[in-house]
């Protein structure tokens, strides 16, 4: 009921939603100064056209915490209307119309948590049943992440769960990808078999594309958990930041830069030696942000690697903090990533594609960090040198990058040494998947945006990883990612940073290199990455 009443309040917000996006088309294809004088005039309705959006998204995501803390009736079938409108909440799962008490193997699936995702179940035998993924909020388009738990389970009990409503055709389910599982008494994330994992195109579904996989129950008292890959929280952050914290570390501060729609902190790290925070002292500064689209958990892993290396005493660390302010937001896009969605943020908006224009009311995030980001670039003391915005990718092996082309081939080729000492130290990291462009379709991204507001200088890249696995040189079996393979490119990125600035004669020669056997993660960084292997599967890259 709760949602239902949600939906009618959303829907007598349709009209002027409708009106605010054909406000957009006019003014894409009107002169500025004409839609200046339109938006002068009718400024308190494109106002309120925006409030009330908001106050409907935010009454809707008030609904999904009260509905998150009932008690549905266990008894309801599966795919009942509250089920279809949000996660299902301990839904018992019978056979059609039976009526007797509930028996072991009488699945109960959940997915009332912190970035769940599970919309409907439909049972269709004994040991099969059709789950459906929960649309990202307030845009029905993005239908990927998943993420829910199943209880009351018989031992011994067999299942084949059909996830049949994914919004992408192109995956890496096609090439051995399978997800991830867990259970109470082995906590530890694993990948389910990929011999037990099939992606195919189903009759019974318009022949859209599904995955099914089998699974077999062992443990009875167990509450099992499944998921697309490894959940990275905003709960998980903002435990492991304030233990940064406890560490009371005199170059590590962190501070509060903005909240979100629904009021979760968006933090933001800044690590370098104190000395640096001198007013009067010039300073080189890295920016690094992380999770804009929420379901693509190994950026916030990579980004946890980052922070871990950085923060530590590794001689390598050290000399970078001497040297360079690091700027990091780990989680762009905190209520995106705590509903669950795999790439909008709550009000349904894909904030990689607003910097040019974000707004403090629909993206106050996004709106932060760019308004902290154009600060620094107009202080003359403030070198901004590299962003790196850091995503996963749904249809490529290995890590690699984008970055921005420029006219004249002197700064490209600048730009492409970062990647190319980024390879040398990390062996899952593709310099042949790396590529530079200027699609119109990405103008509105971080990379693009910001390549083009600062100067020759600032080297702006997407850093990509891919949701499965790496192909290392001169090897053709892929090495599913954990997350500790994530945490460690991460820490070979940070170490990258001094291989740059030596190359570039700004830390002196003598200081030690990144290519050393590292105590802090007990990897040989000496190699030379995989140059050979493209690590490219069937199917294009995604827009980032």
């Amino acid at each position: 009921m709760l949602y239902r009443a949600a939906q009618h309040y959303l829907a007598s917000c349709e009209k002027t939603s409708v009106w605010l996006g054909e406000l957009c088309a006019f003014r894409a294809l009107t002169p500025a100064g004409y839609v200046k004088s339109f938006l002068e005039r009718h400024h308190a309705v494109v106002l309120e056209t925006l409030l009330q959006r908001r106050r409907a998204v935010r009454f809707y995501g008030r609904m999904m915490e009260e509905n998150s803390r009932e008690h549905l009736d266990t008894d309801n079938e599966a795919g009942g209307e509250d089920a279809l409108v949000g996660n299902v909440n301990k839904l018992m799962v019978t056979p059609p119309g039976y009526t007797g008490p509930p028996k072991k193997g009488h699945i109960i699936f959940d997915a009332c948590f912190e970035s769940g995702n599970l919309g409907r179940v439909d049972y269709i035998s004994e040991f099969e049943f059709d789950l459906f993924i929960r649309p990202d909020t307030c845009n029905p388009r993005f239908r990927v992440w998943f993420n829910f738990t199943v209880e009351n389970v018989r031992e011994t009990q067999r299942v084949i769960f059909n996830i049949v409503n994914f919004s992408k055709t192109k995956s890496l389910y096609r090439d051995g990808m399978s997800p991830v599982v867990k259970s109470t008494s082995r906590p530890k994330w694993q990948r389910l078999p990929a011999k037990n994992v099939y992606y195919y195109r189903c009759p019974d579904h318009r022949r859209n594309y599904v995955m099914s996989f089998a699974f077999c129950f062992d443990r009875e008292d167990d509450v099992y958990q499944f998921a697309y890959c490894y959940p990275y929280t905003y709960s998980r952050l903002q435990h492991y930041l304030a233990s940064l914290e406890r560490r009371n570390l005199d170059y590590l501060q962190r501070e509060q830069l903005g909240l979100s729609v629904q009021q979760r902190r968006l933090d933001l790290l800044t690590i370098t030696n104190p000395a640096h925070l001198n007013q009067e002292r010039e300073k080189r500064v890295v920016f690094l942000t992380a999770r804009v689209h929420p379901g693509e958990s190994p950026a916030s892993f990579i980004c946890h690697g980052v922070i871990d290396f950085l923060v530590s005493q590794h001689p390598i660390a050290q000399v970078l903090r001497d040297h360079v302010i690091f700027k990091i937001v780990p989680m762009l896009n905190p209520d995106g990533v705590y509903l669950g969605n795999y790439r909008c943020s709550l009000m349904g908006f894909d904030l990689n594609r607003h910097w040019q224009d974000p707004s403090p009311w629909a993206h106050p995030t996004l709106h932060a960090v760019k308004q902290l980001i154009v600060q620094m670039n107009q202080d003359p003391k403030v070198s901004l040198e590299f962003y790196i915005d850091v995503h996963a990718h749904s249809t490529m092996m290995n890590g690699f990058m984008y970055g921005n082309v420029f006219e004249e081939e002197e700064i490209g080729q600048r730009q492409a040494v970062f990647p190319r000492l980024l390879c040398q130290n990390a062996p899952d990291f593709s310099l042949s998947s790396t590529s530079f462009n200027r699609d119109v379709v990405k103008a509105g991204t971080g990379r693009r945006f910001l390549g083009g507001l600062l100067d020759d200088t600032s080297y702006c890249y997407t850093l990509e990883v891919s949701f499965y696995s790496y192909l290392t040189a001169g090897s053709t079996s892929p090495v599913p990612y954990t997350e500790d393979g994530y945490i460690r490119l991460g820490r070979n990125v940070a170490r990258t940073f001094l291989d740059y600035y030596k190359l570039n004669n700004l830390i002196d020669e003598s200081k030690p290199t990144g290519h050393i056997n590292s105590p802090f993660d007990g990897t040989s960084t000496s190699h030379q990455g995989n140059k050979a292997g493209n690590g490219k599967v069937k199917g294009d890259r995604k827009p980032h």
